[in-house]
């Protein structure tokens, strides 16, 4: 069991909105398990979130490129934010994402590229501009779309310089149709997933543990009703439709115009592109999203050093 401490305790607060004394006893019963604490109030209405919402350690910039037919996107994280409007440092993610359209999606492939007019790989040559620059540097991931007749589209939110922000998107719109048609639509659901998140593209490719901690959490919820089982079961199953309209990306309400489902909105898509139209990937990185910040006790450090 877990030391529940002070700091853990405001962990969870922080994570979960809920209060210091309803935590502290989250915390209790769950043997000092935050993700377990963190169901622990909701199952009992005192927390809203399921997610983590704590800040990110990583800075850096989030790139993109298409070419038509494929998109790639790479994460390359540094220590502060200011590296992210460095010209040497942008040129790199640049040169990298570019590479990493050529790829295979691979992190380990994209990292032993050769880097273009240096006799080096990419991962040597952010090494050196590790020295140049003064800042540790990561390339964190790489993602890659294609498609075989269509549009890969993508989208870069927080732009600093085109093809490089804080968040990037790419879609993959299968059709023989009208090809000016799809690369607007695809910009335009790409803007979509950079607003809505979503975490699956359709009900089948939700994770079954995400979809089973959910399950459980409603089910409890359920329960405080007083209902009978039977009752309780439809409830969560009407619950659960709820849920994929939040993280299904084809189930998700367009918020372009808060009515229609992304679903339809491709259906619809066939009349003006000429030929049916299917949305078969997406991509969406957001800088830093999973790493959490390491919070330093300032006062600590000087009296540590201190002696």
């Amino acid at each position: 069991m877990a030391e529940i401490t002070a700091a853990l305790v405001k962990d969870l607060r922080e994570k979960s909105g809920a209060g210091m004394m309803d935590c502290k006893k989250a915390l209790t019963e769950t043997g000092g398990d935050l993700e377990a604490a963190i169901d622990w109030l909701r199952k009992k209405g005192l927390a809203a979130a399921a997610k983590k919402a704590g800040r990110v350690a990583a800075e850096g910039l989030v790139g993109v490129a298409t070419n038509g037919l494929a998109g790639a996107a790479v994460e390359l994280n540094a220590e502060t934010d200011f590296v992210a409007r460095n010209e040497a440092f942008q040129a790199a993610v640049s040169t990298v994402t570019k590479l990493a359209l050529d790829g295979n999606g691979d992190l380990e492939s994209l990292k032993a590229t050769d880097y273009p007019g240096t006799g080096r790989n990419v991962t040597d040559e952010l090494t050196s501009l590790v020295a140049t620059i003064g800042e540790n540097m990561s390339l964190r991931r790489v993602a890659r779309l294609t498609v075989n007749d269509g549009v890969v589209a993508s989208y870069v939110h927080s732009a600093l310089v085109p093809g490089l922000g804080k968040i990037g998107v790419l879609v993959a719109l299968e059709s023989t149709g009208d090809k000016a048609v799809l690369a607007d639509l695809g910009k335009q659901i790409a803007m979509h997933v950079a607003a809505a998140r979503p975490e699956a593209l359709d009900v089948g490719d939700v994770s079954t543990a995400n979809l089973d901690r959910e399950r459980a959490v409603l089910v409890e919820q359920a329960r405080v009703s007083g209902k009978p089982e039977n009752i309780i079961e439809k409830m969560v199953e009407g619950r659960i439709r709820k849920y994929y309209e939040e993280v299904v990306l084809l189930e998700q309400l367009y918020v372009i115009d808060g009515e229609t489902k992304i679903r339809k909105v491709v259906e619809n898509a066939a009349k003006t592109a000429g030929a049916p139209v299917a949305l078969t990937g997406f991509v969406r990185f957001a800088l830093g999203e999973g790493i959490e910040k390491e919070q330093a006790d300032f006062a600590a450090e000087v009296a540590k050093m201190a002696g």
